[in-house]
Order: structure tokens, then sequence, then C-alpha cells
């Protein structure tokens, strides 16, 4: 039986194309995974096949040229930038002498070092767990084994039964704890729904810079670094977008291509926080060779957790990397923005964006003129509360004449708890601006 070895972070890449696939291949982006999960890349082998070997992936002949480069590095791992099956995972390491991972356990492994909040390391866990219950049969065969004889009879069951068992209750425990942590976020959210606050969710692939631009927007001090997946665990802040207009900013984890579904899936209740938004600001990094195939991949992942419908404005990041190029706003149809052409880094631009994403939460709002009387002190308080009233003076009966701006929502809300307000509210003209 060959025991996986403790530690070892010398590496060998190891890139398959697979003629045909549609998947997004970037040597380079592999290469800063696993140097993210701590690594050192001693050699990157390419590989070109036009179907994966069932045993090994990769044909034998190229097998034995990795072992040999595995003897001459002294590299102590192997990682394969594509899915391997428990079998072929088995084979390599029997074959190569060394640990063998593949691109899933390779993003779960960064995934378990970058979390931070106690949700987080559940989520990261219960992944984790969910792809080792795939493996333990062909990890470790002896697991398959009834023993005998004196003080060595148990209940019936192989080793690998009782390790499936208490995987399943370990996962069934995570599960219900992450089921608790999800009713507190549930009323974070319905309290901001009460608040009549928007919620703008910050997305994008991994490294874009959302983080950055967070931190730019918010002053939140974010953790940010030049790395794949520096940020795991959602952050949410007050942002002030105009005179009596705020949201809140979420900023979240990265996305990447192939992004393992245990993970989507252990995220499902973080990824909420995009799903329920208002609005999605896709962080795109400008500069980048992959942009288009990034563009497609984040996309994707919005379909697979339901957010392809929520809107979404499109944030070209990075514009200082790319020489002559100016901030700037695309829009479509002359007054919906889809594209904001900025830099985070150095602020160019956020002008620009913050003006955008007021005039997108500006399309429903209500503008009119109201009189208060002298005794109307209350309903006057409570405008002032919800940031409503552009102007006042004072009247000549001693009350006020207020120029208020409210949601629609406010609006009606408003009319039905002051049921005579309709009849004093006068229409600012043109202010009622529909959604486009």
């Amino acid at each position: 039986m060959f025991e996986r070895p403790r530690s070892g972070e010398k590496a060998v890449l190891v890139h398959v194309e697979v003629h045909g696939s549609d998947q997004v291949c970037d040597v380079q982006e592999f290469t800063e995974l696993a140097q993210s999960a701590g690594a050192e890349p001693l050699a990157v082998v390419s590989v070109q096949r036009r179907t994966p070997d069932p045993r090994l992936y990769i044909g034998s002949g190229k097998a034995e040229e990795i072992k040999a480069q595995i003897a001459a590095l002294e590299a102590e791992l192997v990682v394969f930038d594509n899915p391997l099956s428990p079998s072929q995972e088995r084979n390599l390491e029997a074959l190569l002498c060394c640990r063998v991972l593949d691109r899933t356990g390779l993003i779960l492994d960064i995934f378990a070092q970058r979390a931070r909040s106690h949700e987080g390391k559940l989520q990261v866990q219960l992944a984790q767990l969910r792809h080792l219950s795939t493996r333990l049969v062909r990890g470790w065969t002896h697991l398959e084994r009834q023993k005998g004889g004196i003080g060595l009879r148990g209940p019936g069951e192989t080793q690998l039964e009782t390790d499936r068992r208490l995987l399943s209750r370990r996962i069934d425990q995570i599960v219900r704890r992450l089921g608790r942590v999800e009713g507190q976020r549930e009323q974070g959210r319905r309290a901001r729904r009460r608040n009549d606050l928007p919620t703008i969710s910050l997305v994008g692939y991994t490294n874009a810079g959302k983080s950055t631009l967070f931190n730019r927007m918010t002053q939140a001090g974010v953790y940010v670094q030049d790395q794949l997946f520096a940020t795991l665990d959602p952050t949410l802040r007050r942002i002030e977008l105009a005179p009596g207009a705020a949201a809140i900013l979420a900023d979240t984890v990265g996305f990447v291509s192939r992004l393992p579904h245990e993970l989507v899936a252990a995220f499902r209740s973080t990824l909420r926080e995009t799903v329920e938004a208002d609005l999605l600001l896709h962080v795109i990094d400008a500069q980048g060779p992959q942009r288009s195939a990034q563009i497609a991949e984040v996309e994707d992942v919005l379909r697979q957790i339901g957010a392809a419908e929520v809107p979404r404005i499109e944030v070209y990041n990075k514009i200082d990397l790319m020489p002559g190029t100016a901030p700037r706003i695309d829009y479509q149809d002359g007054t919906r923005s889809m594209r904001v052409w900025m830099s985070a880094v150095s602020g160019a631009g956020l002008d620009g964006l913050l003006s955008v994403l007021s005039d997108w939460f500006r399309r429903d709002l209500i503008s009119g003129y109201l009189h208060l009387g002298p005794s109307e002190g209350r309903l006057r308080a409570r405008l002032h509360a919800q940031g409503t009233i552009v102007h006042e003076n004072h009247g000549k009966d001693g009350g006020w004449e207020l120029e208020v701006q409210l949601t629609r929502r406010d609006y009606h809300r408003l009319r039905k708890h002051e049921p005579g307000l309709a009849g004093r509210w006068r229409d600012k003209p043109s202010a009622v601006r529909k959604a486009g």
C-alpha cells in the first residue's frame, strides 16, 4: 500500500489540453493557483490528448516522463489542471510515488487556507468532506477489509463502511450548523429590506480587483493581495451614493474557470447575497488577456446560482495598466449605463461609477411638493429620517413647504399611513422616471 507523504510543496504542474473541449485552459492562471496554495512550481508539463486515458488521464509514456522529472527535480507533489477520478488519482500516485492533486483539490486547499469566518470555515469543510466522500474507496484499500480473531471482531461492518457513516454524520452536522448561520444572514437581509436599503453585490473573476474597489468605495480596509482568492468571506458596508441615497455594498468571493461544483453547492448560502442583490457590479480585469473567456465563466456561475436575471453594470477595472485609456462611461440607448471604465487603485473614474449608481437607483423616484402644518412635526421628522427632503421653507402659517423625493414604494407606504397625504401632494413636473 502506498502511503501519502505528509508534506511537500515542490511541485510539478501538469496541464492537459483535451481536443474539442470548450473549457478555458490558461497555464498562467494554473501556475498562479498552485502558488496561491503555497506550492513551489518546479516545472510545467503540457500535454495534448484527443481523449483522457481512463487509467492515468495521460498516456503511460508521458507519465514515465513526469516520473523522471520528479526524480531529477526532487519534487514532492504533482498537480493536474484537470479533474481526476479517484481511480486515476490513485493509479498516478502508485506510478509516480508521490502525492497527486487535481484542480478541484487544489482550489479546495486554497479556500481552506483563506477561510477566516466561522461560516467560511464550515462551508470549506462541507466542500472538502463531500469531495473526500467520493475518494474513500480508492484512497485506502485496507478500509474494505473486516478483521477477525480474538479482540478484533467488530460490529459487522468494514472500516470503509464505518468511515462512510462517520463522514455522513459529520456532513449532516455541518449542514445543520450552516442552516443556523443562514438564518442569521436572513435576519440581516430582512432588516435591510425594512430599511429600504438596496444591495449592490460585487461579482467577477478572481483577482479582478473587487476588494480594491470595495475599499475605494467604503474605506473598509478589506484584505487586498495580488493573488487568486484573496477574498473568501463576504463583507457588507453601507455607502452613500448621493444626499439622501444610500445602499449596501457586498464584496464576495471571486469566480474561476471550472469552479468545483462542491464549492458552488457549499457556498450557496453566501452566494445568496449575489442572488438577492438589487444590482450586480461585474468587475472585469480590462487588461487581462483572457478577458472575454473570464466574462463568460462569471456569467456561467451566475446562471448556476440563479442570479442570471439580476440587473448588472460592467466595471472595466485596471485601466491604469492600459496606456492611453481614460475613464469613461459607455451607454446603451443613450440612457442606461452598461460599462464603466475606471481604476480602483488610482480612483480614476470612481466619481463616474458613483454617479451611475446614484442614477440607477433614482430611476424609480418620485419628486413632489408637500405642505405640512405646524402640528405635523412628527411627519416632517419621519421624512428627514428617511433622507427624502431635498429643500424646505417655512410657511406663513408656521408650517413647512417641502420638496420631497421618495421611492415609489416609500411613497405608497407613506400614503397608507397618512391617508390625507394624496390630496396635498403635488408632483414635480417631469419628476417620475420609470426604470428602463
